[in-house]
């Protein structure tokens, strides 16, 4: 795991069955994944203001069982593999009280230019690289 990040359920997350909606999950990926960022000194918007972007290209989530109202959700966030091309983040969603994750997940994103056309991270932006494999080894 190389980030954490803790998430209390809102009212509005929820459906009327009093369940977070499935829609929600890639939101707090999206969240944790950004936390995750923050721990080689860089965020999403310094990697756009560089001219590289990440757009998502697969989406998996995996739903075991329900957060409700009020809970409180860590989420892990891992990097499963980085290439020149690519970046697989994992995620586990816990519930306080459950040992097992409530949710899994996981999203593949392309690195691209402002032209959203691939690019080589690691030739283009070898600096950028060589922190995102020292976050993705520093698991």
């Amino acid at each position: 795991m190389i980030s954490q990040t803790k998430i209390t359920v809102r009212y509005a997350e929820t459906d009327q069955m009093g369940i977070v909606h499935h829609s929600v999950y890639p939101i707090w990926y999206e969240a944790a994944r950004t936390e995750a960022i923050k721990k080689i000194g860089m965020t999403y918007s310094t990697l756009e203001k560089n001219g590289i972007m990440t757009p998502l290209v697969e989406l998996n989530s995996r739903y075991i069982l329900p957060a409700e109202y009020e809970d409180v959700l860590t989420i892990n966030v891992d990097i499963s593999k980085l290439t020149p091309a690519r970046i697989v983040f994992d995620y586990q969603i816990f519930k306080i009280g459950i040992e097992k994750p409530i949710n899994t997940g996981s999203t593949i994103h392309a690195w691209v230019g402002k032209d959203l056309k691939p690019i080589n991270l690691k030739k283009q932006y070898p600096d950028i690289f060589e922190k995102m494999m020292k976050l993705a080894n520093n698991q």
